[in-house]
């Protein structure tokens, strides 16, 4: 039996909030007419969100097509920002994935651009781990059809989602999953069933998961 884990990303495996405030910033300091500079909080706030959703919240005033344009800097700056400088993964996130793949396939699907995923991958090196992610930048589909898409052309016959807030779980909900919660994340998820305080606690609760949905 084909068994697979598919994370979120922020607020799940790292937290890239300052680097992506640093890199966003650098863009629309130079911009021709003066934008508001965003905050660590404000970007906190729009984690999970999706790139349309971003944009409209960070320039609601900017004319759409101007606004894509400059989004599409941000976006392009923060890849190579966090490609260069990485960002904060949480505790003993390399080590639990080596426990982990040696049972399970491990997947990546989130809300963000293409190039962000693969920036986290290289700079701390841990794409070795991961047999396969999606992202909306590439498909332009919400978070939900994205997971069912890895799941379906990875020919899983069971899989979970871990994500850290109420949008990881809808999203869940909608692809038909079992959902674990990171609560060191981003989010409250009070439905959430499954629950972790730490990453390290994943195997035994993931194992959980698996075996009451044999």
């Amino acid at each position: 039996m084909k068994k697979g884990i598919i994370f979120d990303l922020d607020g799940t495996l790292w937290d890239s909030a300052q680097g992506v405030t640093d890199s966003w910033n650098e863009v629309i300091a130079g911009l021709e007419t003066k934008e508001k500079l965003v905050s660590v909080a404000q970007i906190y706030s729009l984690m999970g969100k999706t790139m349309d959703e971003i944009a409209r919240c960070v320039f609601p005033d900017m004319e759409p097509g101007r606004r894509d344009r400059v989004m599409d800097a941000c976006y392009n700056n923060e890849n190579a920002y966090l490609e260069q400088h990485g960002g904060i993964l949480y505790p003993d996130l390399e080590e639990t994935l080596q426990t982990l793949a040696k049972t399970y396939e491990l997947f990546i699907v989130s809300n963000c651009q293409i190039g962000y995923i693969e920036a986290f991958l290289t700079y701390h090196k841990l794409g070795y781990l991961f047999t396969d992610t999606e992202n909306f930048g590439n498909t332009g589909k919400p978070k939900g059809d994205n997971i069912k898409l890895v799941v379906e052309r990875n020919q899983l016959d069971k899989a979970v989602y871990v994500g850290d807030v109420l949008g990881d779980y809808n999203s869940t909900m909608e692809a038909g999953l079992p959902f674990i919660l990171a609560e060191y994340g981003f989010g409250e998820v009070p439905q959430a069933k499954y629950r972790i305080q730490s990453f390290r606690q994943l195997p035994e609760v993931a194992a959980q998961v698996f075996g009451e949905e044999a």
